[in-house]
Formats: structure tokens, C-alpha cells, sequence
């Protein structure tokens, strides 16, 4: 099956360091791999709400690279440190970048993520 390796150039390294695409569009579908909300220093923000600006803004930038927009999601993985305490801030930030009709989604808890002290979620 052919695929397309989307690799925006704010995420190069990680390509190259990580031998992982952020991105790869395949049989008509875009598969992301998961974002960590980061800022400019690469460091998860103290704010959860931040945070979550943070990663959905990178899945923008990697939605812009393959041509789409939040409006073509039709389906997310959620994945949270402390689901409980930070799934409306979540819900909250995620309906600033994601409007009706909503996609499917799935929301799970987990120990922990890929970058250590990355209190809030993983979008993949």
C-alpha cells in the first residue's frame, strides 16, 4: 500500500531521532502518532490547560502538513495522567480546536507518558 510520511519541519528531529513520522497518510486515512503538549522550551507547562493547548496546537501543525484541518478529525486516543483530575480542563481546551459534529472519541488513563513530568494527556 503506498504512504505518505508527513513530517512537518518543526518536527524534523524527532523524525530523525526517533525514527517515528508524526504522521503517514495511508489507504485514505491520516495516522498521527501521539503529541505531548510541549512549549518553546520543550517542557510540559505548568498549566494543565496549557499543556493541552500546547499538544493540540501540534496536531494542528501536523493536520496543516497533510493539507487538514481540526474540522477532519473523525476519531482521537486520548491518553491522561490523572484522568480524573484534569478530563474537563481536557473537554474544555479540546472544544477550542474541536467543533460539532463531534469525532469519535476515546479517553484512557495511564502510570505515565514518553517525557517524564508530562502531567496531562497524549493525543494519538
Amino acid at each position: 500500500m503506498p504512504r505518505d510520511v508527513i513530517v512537518p519541519d518543526q518536527d524534523r528531529n524527532l523524525y530523525d531521532n526517533f525514527h517515528f513520522a508524526p504522521a503517514v497518510r495511508a489507504g485514505g486515512l491520516l495516522l498521527c502518532s501521539g503529541q505531548i503538549g510541549l512549549d518553546a522550551a520543550g517542557k510540559p507547562p505548568e498549566d494543565p490547560e496549557e499543556e493541552f493547548r500546547c499538544a493540540w496546537r501540534g496536531v494542528g501543525r501536523v493536520l496543516a502538513a497533510a493539507g487538514l484541518g481540526y474540522a477532519d478529525i473523525v476519531e482521537f486516543t486520548s491518553y491522561h495522567v490523572g484522568l480524573g483530575r484534569h478530563i474537563a480542563a481536557f473537554m474544555k481546551v479540546k472544544d477550542e480546536f474541536v467543533t460539532e459534529p463531534w469525532p469519535a472519541w476515546t479517553a484512557i488513563g495511564v502510570e505515565e507518558l514518553a517525557v517524564a513530568g508530562a502531567p496531562g494527556w497524549r493525543f494519538a
